[in-house]
């Protein structure tokens, strides 16, 4: 019998607002990216975006995005009821993240890749979920800046099996779907790609539609 093929999951990230949170849920999401990094584009204040993402529907998970954060910051936002997991998106040490992974909570560890050197022992971040972003000097993700394609296959090509990779970096409605058939990712994860042009506070509804219809139908 064939075996059946996975569907990829879909993270949308950088939301900063219940419309568009609904709208990407409403399509179909299966994540979604809130950037409680200050000095991101995308930024939220927890202590004012709280009420309205605590109403989200719990089958979609609710990912915490944090830049080099303290140990006690992340905890803090570990610990609310309404995160399910933490992104871990800047420049963390193995130690850091060991901590972390004592807490028991699922958390993701971003890599920007700039070379194959990028992905060596990813294992020492200690946890399965590795998401794989373009690498720029200049920003912590959410570029557009698209991620080398062959060094993202080939990691994932020989990751053992209970990595689960998380693709990024300059997907779009357009290239997502060859994205996926090249790289083959547990998930793939979007914030600039989807956003109306000449904002990144806000998301487009034709490009959510499109872009959650090409990554979920992809073979």
């Amino acid at each position: 019998m064939e075996k059946m093929q996975r569907r990829t999951r879909v993270k949308i990230c950088g939301v900063t607002n219940r419309a568009d949170a609904e709208t990407a849920i409403e399509f179909g999401a299966d994540a979604l990216g809130f950037n409680f990094y200050p000095g991101s584009k995308r930024f939220i204040e927890l202590e004012k975006e709280a009420a309205w993402i605590r109403k989200l529907p719990p089958f979609v998970t609710k990912v915490a995005v944090m830049v080099n954060p303290t140990f006690a910051e992340a905890e803090r936002v570990l610990a609310l009821p309404f995160i399910d997991a933490l992104q871990l998106h800047g420049r963390e040490e193995a130690d850091f993240c060991a901590q972390v992974a004592r807490l028991g909570r699922q958390f993701f560890k971003a890599i920007a890749v700039r070379d194959a050197a990028s992905l060596e022992n990813v294992e020492r971040f200690c946890t399965p979920h590795i998401l794989l972003d373009a690498f720029s000097p200049t920003a912590f993700g959410g570029t557009g800046k698209q991620i080398d394609l062959d060094l993202a296959a080939q990691f994932a090509a020989t990751s053992h099996d209970g990595m689960r990779v998380i693709l990024s970096g300059g997907l779009t409605p357009e290239n997502v779907a060859e994205a996926i058939r090249r790289v083959r990712p547990f998930a793939v994860d979007v914030a600039s790609g989807v956003e109306i042009e000449g904002d990144p506070r806000k998301k487009d509804r034709e490009k959510l539609h499109a872009f959650i219809q090409a990554a979920q139908t992809a073979v």
